[in-house]
């Protein structure tokens, strides 16, 4: 009989690394949803919130710590994309790329377990959070703000180095420690 951690530990260790390469694509895939106004005030903020957490100067997981900087971000991203009612997004191709995001959010779930709410509600807060003096109600509704935060996305993906994720399961177990700690403060 099979481990049921050893293949979620395995499906992690293949999917964190393929994440972290896409980030910077996600991350244009999210911005896309914050200009997408079918999708509504609601949704374009939390999206907003969570794209903004790229520039939080205290992330759950800070970017320099070891291989799991850039981890949490990735979970972010895709909360945040699990949290939009897809049929409200007017363009099929970044509907597909939602869905993708929103797919990738089950594992999060799985991996996160019990832990996972508390994730989910987080993501949901940032849409509340002031970063660089902008909130995500005013890069949601500002065409002006909207504009110069995108040029920092924009930046900050072509600036994106992505750093190594070793197939470790240590690093999986380091990864739900540090979460689980930032997520219950």
């Amino acid at each position: 009989m099979s481990d049921p951690n050893s293949d979620l530990n395995r499906r992690s260790l293949e999917a964190f690394p393929s994440w972290l390469r896409t980030l910077p694509a996600d991350v244009r895939v999210l911005a896309s949803v914050v200009e997408d106004a079918a999708v509504g005030d609601a949704g374009r903020e939390n999206v907003a919130g969570a794209l903004n957490y790229l520039f939080k100067s205290v992330d759950l997981i800070a970017d320099g710590i070891e291989d799991l900087g850039y981890v949490d971000d990735a979970f972010v991203l895709r909360v945040a994309a699990a949290s939009i009612e897809l049929d409200a997004v007017s363009d099929g191709a970044l509907r597909t790329e939602l869905e993708r995001l929103a797919t990738d959010a089950a594992l999060v779930r799985e991996f996160m377990a019990d832990d996972y709410a508390r994730l989910e509600s987080y993501v949901s807060g940032l849409a509340s959070l002031v970063v660089r003096g902008r909130s995500a109600p005013a890069i949601a509704g500002d065409p002006e703000v909207r504009q110069q935060f995108f040029g920092e996305l924009n930046a900050w993906a072509g600036h994106y180095v992505m750093p190594s994720f070793e197939n470790d399961d240590k690093n999986l177990v380091k990864l739900r420690a540090f979460l689980r700690t930032k997520l219950a403060g």
